[in-house]
């Protein structure tokens, strides 16, 4: 005889959570995870003593309990201290943005995205090189942007080109704010920061110091940063080798200011429009 009622319903595991029980995850720096009682969403900058430090996009910090109570990708997990004998997987890039494996590099787009130096592109790189890879996104440097207006003109921007420009120091009455204001082309983005060179976009304490000094009009900023923590500041040599010190301490977006963080991937998203 047919059974009209179907299975027993209590004849599985009846007792199992929608989402899935919870699962133990090892932390890493830069894993970025929601503690839903408060809704707080953040990356994982630092954990000690049975504590996890969670650092939002906005820079706003916030410590809890390690262990149950967490949810990573919409799952309940468990954050514990990674085993010591190996690295716990990757699951987030260094920009926050889900990690994905075995992906071929997208062969480049014709958009690009320019930035004023060497290290703005380098510190682009350090942090949403994987993203920019995935996304077929080419980084070039132009070594300043006096000549911005023909530079552009070369690019010859159209739909499928697109060209996002990231500049230092885009204040009200600077110098860059009125060389980017004659740029008028829907397809070219100009965005930037308000920091007069990207090494302040490093949060101090990234690379251990309270504040980026201030430096008097008129002296060369770099070598006058330089001078100012006793740091050898005699030649270019000098300057590159304190920005590759500075550039080891970045490790993900938590360690760079919100205000260069929105203006990278919005440009991101601009050339990666169809």
């Amino acid at each position: 005889m047919a059974d009209r009622y179907g299975n027993d319903v209590l004849s599985g595991d009846w007792r199992k959570p929608k989402n899935g029980r919870t699962v133990e995850v090892a932390m890493e720096k830069g894993m970025v995870v929601e503690e839903p009682t408060s809704g707080f969403v953040g990356a994982i900058v630092r954990w000690e003593h049975g504590v996890v430090d969670l650092e939002d996009r906005h820079g706003q910090v916030r410590t809890y309990p390690t262990g149950p109570g967490f949810w990573l990708d919409g799952k309940p997990v468990s954050l514990q201290p990674p085993k010591k004998a190996g690295p716990a997987k990757k699951t987030r890039t260094a920009s926050g943005s889900v990690a994905v494996d075995n992906v071929r590099a997208r062969v480049a787009r014709a958009s690009r995205i320019y930035v004023e130096g060497r290290h703005d592109a380098e510190l682009v790189e350090k942090v949403w090189g994987d993203d920019l890879r995935i996304e077929g996104v080419v980084v070039e440097y132009l070594g300043g942007i006096d000549d911005l207006p023909e530079i552009v003109n070369r690019f010859q921007p159209a739909p499928g080109r697109r060209l996002g420009v990231l500049v230092d120091h885009l204040v009200e009455g600077s110098k860059e704010s009125k060389i980017a204001a004659q740029i008028d082309n829907r397809y070219v983005r100009i965005v930037g920061h308000p920091f007069i060179d990207v090494w302040e976009a490093i949060k101090p304490a990234t690379v251990g110091i309270k504040a980026w000094p201030r430096i008097p009009h008129g002296q060369d900023w770099k070598k006058g940063v330089l001078q100012s923590f006793g740091w050898p500041a005699t030649d270019q040599a000098d300057v590159a080798a304190a920005w590759q010190h500075m550039l080891s301490k970045v490790k993900n977006f938590s360690d760079l200011d919100p205000s260069l963080l929105g203006r990278v991937e919005e440009l991101i998203d601009f050339v990666t429009l169809d």
